[in-house]
């Protein structure tokens, strides 16, 4: 699957209190390690799946999905493929040839597969499509009311920087090691994936991108965006030092005062839109652009910047349905840069959020980063008595562009306000019960949200649909995601005998992908195996039958990210006749987001959501009456 979803740790990756385990929960099996990455020499590697195993479970995903005679035709095909001189024994055999060579590499025999495909060969826009967004809770000290449209206040530097202050401590502790590694019960997670969220940037380029990162994270600025001019700010001392709250508030307020002060002739233009166009589109135009050396140096700064700071002039409404929408997208795609991995966004009400590019890692490794920030607020400057009190100033980076450039540009603007104008995205902050309650009903947290979208979609248009919900697989050296199909045979049936056969399907499921026996991902990589003359070969007919895009053409394509207690988010549905649905359960409520499309009919995130609340409620009356011991 291209364009995947905000993604989410299995839920057994989660204590009572709905937060990760850490070290602390280790399995007696594993060693108790203190270094960030003290783990990875004992985790081990993602399995290749056995072939009869996953055209097992690959035929019971199908059976909600198709007729009888259409479920008997395609199983017909998968026997063909998986038997013991057939297409797939080979595909197998190179798979494994495949896992060999990149072992030496310290990688899986998914991970550059998964990569490329699932992300960097992606073509139309990342944003809407790829990134995800997250919402913050207010500040401690609450939010200013009614700020006039074209400010920046205090509050809002203030914020911005304490919460740079808390990033740039996370960076590098990174660096010197000093973030514990997680765990779950069955024993440690990967941390190959926290390497990269610091000093990344997606590069748009033909006919797939490129990912840039440094780890350890040695650059010493971010880039600030503010009115669409960008600056390479100094945050960090000459070897590194964190500096005092105060520094960091005046390198701010020296890139607002000189962008306020600037003739209008001398404003760079807004080339940040470019990162919210077609790949190919802006591959072209960035290779144009860097054969100029300002705009080269330029892209330089951008690229190697720890993250991007985005202040934005202006305040989104209260409303949470549209109050996320700045996160998602911004005014326009303006003051913003997407092929940054991380963007941390403060309105000029001390609003904040973050807005991800998905490639270089999962939601679930920054989000942690973050909460970790976010516990701390109100920051407290530790520093006041440092010896670094002044950093180098801010640079403003130019562009030198052309009349070309300049229409690309225009183009580029009227190209994404059609895909925001087709954005449809609500947000249901659930209060009724949340974990405390489903845990007394003796039921999964997550199996009960996950079948509250199923009879949700089933009552809305009376069938069944393909969904993806992420699980990890962390546990394996530089693993990542693989899919749960939650549409099963046991999720299509309503009655409350069985909804503890439904339950217990997801939740197998979800244990097989959480340790790499999912199904998606190992068809994939057989796939990638093939010869354009295997392809087109009988022997290949599984991949050739409808059934087998089908059902991965995610109508209801869904991740947690649990608790939500400290932020919430969401990312677009990743079929134009699709919903994606992010939830974060925590211990008295739920959070979610549900995403549609506009221009497809059938689809409408207002409705749908009226529909998911009214199957929460339902959900919690049965239990009330029948589940949870009196």
């Amino acid at each position: 699957m291209v364009g995947a979803p905000l993604l989410s740790v299995s839920r057994r990756a989660f204590n009572s209190s709905g937060r990760l385990n850490v070290k602390n929960s280790l399995s007696s099996n594993y060693s108790t390690a203190t270094k960030t990455f003290g783990n990875q020499s004992i985790l081990p590697r993602l399995p290749i799946p056995e072939l009869d195993a996953t055209a097992a479970r690959y035929k019971r995903s199908l059976l909600p999905l198709l007729s009888a005679a259409e479920h008997a035709q395609v199983s017909q095909k998968i026997d063909r493929f998986v038997k013991k001189d057939g297409l797939g024994q080979t595909l197998q055999a190179r798979m494994h040839a495949l896992d060999e060579q990149e072992a030496k590499l310290g990688l899986s025999w998914l991970d550059r597969l998964w990569l490329n495909r699932g992300y960097l060969e992606y073509r139309i826009p990342t944003v809407l499509n790829v990134n995800w967004w997250s919402q913050f809770r207010d500040h401690p000290d609450g939010l200013i009311s009614q700020v006039p449209e074209g400010t920046i206040t205090d509050f809002q530097i203030s914020r911005s920087a304490g919460l740079v202050s808390g990033l740039l401590d996370y960076s590098n502790k990174i660096n010197d090691e000093a973030i514990p590694p997680e765990a779950s019960r069955s024993g440690p997670f990967c941390m190959h994936q926290i390497r990269h969220m610091f000093g990344t940037s997606r590069i748009a380029a033909n006919p797939r991108d490129t990912i840039v990162t440094s780890c350890p994270a040695t650059a010493k600025h971010i880039t600030v965006i503010y009115k669409d001019q960008i600056f390479a700010v100094p945050v960090l001392g000459p070897n590194g030092e964190t500096v005092p709250l105060k520094t960091l508030e005046n390198q701010l307020r020296q890139v607002v005062s000189r962008v306020d002060q600037l003739p209008k002739e001398q404003l760079q233009p807004p080339v940040g839109l470019m990162t919210s166009e077609h790949r190919d589109t802006w591959g072209e135009v960035r290779k144009e652009l860097e054969t100029i050396p300002t705009n080269a140096s330029t892209f330089s700064a951008i690229d190697s910047s720890l993250f991007t700071l985005c202040l934005d002039n202006y305040s989104s409404p209260d409303d949470k349905d549209l109050s996320h929408r700045n996160l998602a997208h911004g005014k326009g795609a303006h003051n913003r840069w997407f092929d940054k991995a991380l963007q941390i966004i403060v309105e000029s009400n001390g609003r904040a959020g973050i807005n991800g590019e998905h490639s270089p890692c999962d939601a679930v490794v920054p989000q942690r980063t973050v909460e970790s920030v976010l516990m701390q607020e109100p920051i407290v400057d530790n520093l006041a008595t440092s010896n670094i009190s002044q950093l180098p100033a801010p640079t403003h980076l130019q562009w030198s562009i052309s009349s070309k450039t300049d229409q690309q540009l225009k183009a580029a603007q009227e190209n994404v306000d059609k895909l925001i104008a087709d954005y449809d995205s609500v947000l249901l902050h659930y209060d009724a019960y949340g974990s405390d309650f489903m845990k007394k009903a003796k039921v999964s947290p997550d199996g009960w949200l996950q079948m509250a979208y199923q009879l949700a979609y089933y009552r809305q248009y009376g069938k069944p649909c393909p969904t993806y919900e992420s699980a990890s697989t962390r546990k394996f050296l530089t693993g990542r995601t693989e899919t749960v199909r939650s549409c099963s045979v046991e999720s299509m049936k309503d009655k409350l005998a069985l909804f503890g056969n439904a339950i217990a399907s997801q939740s197998e499921y979800m244990k097989a992908s959480s340790n790499g026996h999912g199904v998606d991902r190992h068809l994939l990589g057989l796939r990638c195996q093939m010869t354009p003359e295997e392809a087109a070969s009988e022997e290949a007919a599984i991949f050739q039958d409808p059934s087998y895009w089908g059902s991965q053409y995610w109508l209801l394509s869904t991740s947690n990210t649990s608790p939500g207690d400290l932020s919430w988010g969401g990312f677009g549905a990743v079929v134009p006749e699709g919903y994606g649905a992010n939830y974060a359960i925590a211990k008295q409520g739920v959070k979610m987001s549900i995403s549609a499309w506009n221009s497809c009919a059938d689809t409408d995130a207002t409705s749908f959501r009226k529909t998911v609340r009214g199957v929460l409620d339902e959900f919690g009356q049965v239990a009330e009456d029948y589940l949870v011991q009196k």
